[in-house]
């Protein structure tokens, strides 16, 4: 990321964390691979807190059908894993870019920390979410609120999780949301959740960490 797109960063000698901001998805996914490929055991974790304008995005074994029909939205493929969704403005995404082994965390287990930062936060607004084991992520009411997809190279991860916050929820509608057909999608203003982006960026921010950092060697 150029230091003009990176706006408030948190220290910590394991940790740094980048409010990034509005970014095109393909400059974002480019600079994920180029921290992995270049980083080293004693490269810092990375945190991105990002939005993106919109953008279907396709994982490494998405199938093309799950697009239902075209509305002019730019469909990528990326190397995450996963289906098709959809990124768009009022959406925070959290790219996680961690050392796993030093960590000493699993594929599921990261996955599981995710989900649960999201669980905790909206249970500060006394809203009862979960994680569905076969099919990750998490659901409110069984709409989807949060969806996530990762990569791991060489014992690093990059990409993440995606939380809706106040987007147009209308380009759902035109794919199978993360390959199922007819799955809700929410989002926490139609939850009721006033607070505004840059309010739940930072509580996010910190359900994060304290998530999958805590317990963990930094």
């Amino acid at each position: 990321m150029s230091a003009s797109q990176v706006g408030q960063i948190i220290n910590s000698s394991r940790l740094e964390i980048k409010q990034v901001g509005m970014v095109d998805y393909l400059i974002a996914w480019h600079a994920m691979k180029s921290f992995t490929n270049n980083r080293t055991s004693d490269t810092r974790d990375e945190i991105w807190i990002v939005q993106h304008p919109p953008v279907y995005t396709l994982g490494i074994a998405g199938k093309p059908e799950h697009l239902l029909h075209q509305n002019g939205i730019e469909v990528i493929k990326t190397d995450r894993g996963g289906q098709i969704t959809y990124h768009g403005p009022g959406q925070l995404i959290a790219y996680l870019l961690l050392d796993m082994r030093r960590l000493k965390i699993g594929v599921r287990e990261l996955v599981r920390r995710m989900e649960n930062a999201v669980i905790d936060l909206l249970k500060d607004y006394h809203i009862d979410a979960d994680g569905h084991v076969d099919a990750p992520g998490v659901y409110v009411a069984n709409a989807k609120i949060a969806a996530l997809g990762l990569k791991i190279k060489r014992g690093f991860c990059y990409h993440g999780i995606a939380l809706n916050i106040d987007m147009d929820l209308a380009p759902f509608s035109a794919i199978n949301p993360c390959g199922y057909p007819g799955l809700k999608i929410t989002q926490t203003k139609d939850l009721g959740i006033t607070d505004r982006l840059e309010t739940l960026s930072n509580k996010f921010t910190e359900k994060l960490k304290k998530n999958i950092f805590n317990n963990c060697l930094m």
